[in-house]
């Protein structure tokens, strides 16, 4: 794996500083911008490494905390591994500060991420992907929706909540979007149901918004992330080929 080269950073976002990692080859550039999404657990040791493993093929990546506007990673105390029922009590304490985060605030945050990218003399110039997991899959969708001028691809992994009947679904910014997009399904995911996933399909297709979903047999939520206890070696495999076929083919040809 090539050498890379991470540090935290402080980005303004208008009210408070969000901290975010920030990772890119430790050699040559500027590489291609890439903005990753956390998942509900935030940017942790296991988050850190799968950013290190993009940079690693090329690729300048900012991974934010987007709970900022509650403290700095983690915002609640995390083990080195969260099994189930750590997941349940961890949720009972995340799930309101995940629901705080509106499109109100997050899309101007959304803003000052690729603000930083874009000032970052590790950056290249031009247009960035996005890649999101979890709750981070509905932040890309809504950042590529958002920032057209701003997102060439945009990858969502076990995203939960992407086509619902509310007025903010993320799924209404389709008809917005011009980057190319990817999402990963976990299968037989409560917070994706198949209505969910056909809403997001048809209006992804009505839109004319180049992309491709797939549903990953037998994975279940939360399949990338190694220190929980839904990973899934296969399909996690599966998405790190598919998000950089999407990136390599997007922004390496620009």
């Amino acid at each position: 794996m090539t050498a890379v080269v991470g540090q935290t950073v402080d980005i303004p976002t208008g009210d408070v500083h969000a901290d975010a990692y920030l990772v890119r080859p430790a050699e040559g550039g500027p590489y291609p911008g890439v903005l990753m999404y956390m998942d509900a657990f935030g940017p942790r040791p296991s988050l850190r490494a799968m950013a290190d493993r993009l940079a690693s093929a090329g690729y300048t990546v900012l991974l934010p905390n987007v709970f900022h506007r509650h403290g700095r990673a983690p915002v609640v105390p995390l083990p080195e591994f969260i099994d189930r029922a750590a997941q349940r009590a961890l949720f009972e304490r995340l799930g309101p500060i995940l629901r705080s985060l509106t499109p109100d605030l997050s899309m101007p945050d959304a803003a000052a991420y690729l603000r930083a990218l874009a000032e970052c003399p590790e950056a290249a110039d031009g247009p960035v992907g996005v890649t999101g997991y979890c709750m981070g899959a509905r932040l890309a969708l809504l950042t590529a929706g958002h920032h057209p001028d701003r997102v060439a691809a945009a990858a969502g992994f076990h995203g939960g909540r992407l086509a619902t009947e509310t007025p903010d679904s993320p799924h209404l910014v389709a008809d917005r979007v011009t980057a190319e997009l990817y999402f990963g399904h976990a299968d037989a995911d409560p917070s994706l149901p198949p209505e969910q996933i056909e809403r997001l399909e048809r209006a992804l297709t009505d839109a004319g918004v180049r992309h491709r979903c797939e549903v990953y047999p037998g994975a279940p939520h939360g399949f990338t992330q190694a220190d929980l206890a839904a990973y899934d070696l296969a399909a996690d495999a599966r998405h790190r080929a598919a998000l950089l076929d999407l990136l390599d083919r997007t922004l390496t040809s620009r």
